[in-house]
């Protein structure tokens, strides 16, 4: 089987997963190639592959314009299985229904959805995770993507259920759709920070930032992924309206998982029943 990963991610996390996911599948002996989801790449010859994996982080529990977009000009095709992998900042079932555009696309493109898993990685925006949270977060992520893997490969998968309620929080929020366009307006570098080295252009899944006499200039395709603020090297990118809720820097993975005790009281109860179900998973593997 040749298996085609197509990845949108802002500050990496999804990337993460999705190249962990593609190398559990590559040790299962089966040939996949991982592209990502930028305007800067064109559309891949998905005809070629016999199946499809679609990655995508969780945007106030939709799945980020970028994505749409993509979808809407994936080449039909006939029956080809296809599967959805998203990360999300809390282990919320609500963000369950960043599943349902998407999934509604891909059928009407053709593509049979055999299956969606969710991941848990370190929010880049609201506030910081503990590195300690982060390293555990992703000894969770690895040890599902080993069992999903092996999921794909069998040609099995469930689909996310989403009940009313769920469905009317995450369609009140997709209010950020447009809105992001016209706040990512606002984005700006701070004068005394911005060093000019053009970082957060590079850094944009959609091409839309560009420098101006040596600072960013901010146009008007932001989705929110937080590529710009979360990358600065120096701190200086300001996200207009969200910026008490700007996280900067890359989390560190390598540390000490954190520990029961350690977890927070935010989705305390949510993240640690996330942990200990990924940790049983570990221990029957074993």
């Amino acid at each position: 089987m040749r298996a085609l990963f197509c990845i949108f991610s802002g500050t990496g996390n999804t990337k993460r997963a999705g190249e962990k996911l593609a190398e559990e599948l590559r040790a299962l002996g089966h040939e996949t190639d991982l592209v990502m989801i930028r305007a800067d790449v064109p559309m891949p010859a998905v005809e070629a592959y016999d199946l499809l994996v679609l990655g995508y982080p969780v945007h106030a529990f939709n799945a980020p314009r970028a994505v749409l977009s993509f979808l809407k000009k994936l080449p039909k095709t006939n029956k080809m299985p296809a599967y959805l992998m998203r990360t999300s900042g809390e282990p919320s079932k609500i963000n369950n229904a960043a599943g349902i555009t998407p999934r509604r696309m891909l059928e009407r493109r053709g593509y049979e959805v055999k299956g969606e898993f969710v991941y848990v990685m370190p929010y880049n925006i609201m506030f910081r995770h503990s590195d300690g949270m982060a390293a555990r977060m992703l000894r969770a992520m690895e040890t599902r993507v080993a069992s999903d893997a092996r999921t794909i490969a069998e040609g099995e998968g469930k689909r996310m259920r989403v009940n009313a309620l769920r469905r009317s929080v995450a369609f009140l929020l997709r209010v950020e759709r447009p809105a992001m366009p016209l706040i990512g307006k606002t984005f700006h570098a701070s004068k005394k920070k911005c060093a000019g080295c053009g970082a957060c252009v590079s850094l944009c899944p959609r091409g839309n930032i560009r420098m101006k006499d040596g600072k960013p200039k901010f146009g008007g395709h932001c989705v929110g992924c937080m590529a710009c603020a979360f990358g600065c090297p120096e701190d200086a990118v300001r996200i207009s309206l969200l910026n008490l809720w700007r996280v900067n820097g890359q989390y560190s993975f390598d540390g000490d998982p954190a520990r029961d005790d350690e977890v927070g009281k935010y989705c305390r109860k949510m993240y640690l029943r996330y942990f200990h179900e990924s940790e049983e998973g570990e221990a029957e593997k074993k």
